[in-house]
């Protein structure tokens, strides 16, 4: 029996459990489970890979993008470029290697909607998954620009630095931070929702409520809205292609 699984803190809620088991029983896949693998601290990780046997491979979710990378054995040259992990293959000589597939899902999910006037992208959040999207879209030639609560190395802005005229200009916001997530439902990054337009795109990487308040208010001014769970959905079905159970 191979094992696969999602490495995260607090992943009860998780999508990626539910979408395997569905996966396995409607293409009948048989000989593979998949599971949670919820951990306080990262320290624990060479635990899950030494004492589970059969352990093929793992996506990673919030917190540990990032925290991951120094107990891996290699990064895949995306994965490296990008700085962040979304899936792990366990090699048959035992080595961890470590892949983006955040990057894949998300541009897939997004290029339909782009046009030409999509040239400027504010980034709200600088976690693991915010990292995906800047190589992603910056790859595209679009601007980017990140969004946090504070200023630091690497944010450009922060919420209270947002006015009329920097949101009329940055024609696609990204929500790549946890703001508005299930069960914190009305609850929503703080920019000038008056200021959207039709011309805008806003994508939240959240799926559960499938209209975050973030998509709610740009919808009604016009805005195109797309949610995460199509991105889940094909960045899940790429480390399914990684991981390749007969090879």
């Amino acid at each position: 029996m191979y094992k696969l699984g999602l490495l995260g803190k607090n992943i009860s809620y998780s999508f990626s459990r539910n979408y395997f088991k569905n996966k396995f029983e409607k293409e009948n896949i048989t000989g593979v489970s998949y599971e949670n693998f919820d951990i306080e601290n990262i320290d624990l990780f060479p635990k899950i890979i030494n004492n589970t046997e059969g352990i093929k491979g793992l996506n990673v979710t919030i917190p540990y993008k990032e925290d991951v990378i120094p107990y891996l054995d290699k990064l895949n040259k995306k994965a490296k470029a990008i700085g962040a992990v979304n899936t792990i293959k366990v090699t048959k000589k035992g080595k961890l290697v470590g892949y983006n597939t955040d990057c894949y899902g998300f541009i897939k999910s997004l290029k339909p909607f782009l046009k030409k006037h999509h040239k400027k992208a504010l980034i709200l959040g600088t976690g693991g998954a915010s990292k995906a999207v800047l190589y992603t879209l910056k790859k595209r030639g679009i601007i980017c620009h990140y969004v946090s609560r504070n200023a630091r190395k690497h944010v450009e802005y922060t919420y209270d630095d947002l006015n009329d005229k920097i949101i009329s200009e940055y024609q696609i916001i990204i929500n790549c931070s946890p703001v508005g997530t299930f069960p914190d439902v009305e609850s929503c990054p703080k920019i000038l929702y008056e200021s959207i337009t039709k011309k805008h795109i806003l994508f939240d990487l959240i799926y559960n409520p499938e209209e975050t308040k973030f998509l709610r208010l740009g919808k009604q001014k016009g805005a195109t809205v797309i949610n995460g769970l199509n991105m889940l959905k094909l960045q899940a079905e790429k480390a399914w292609s990684i991981w390749n159970l007969n090879k």
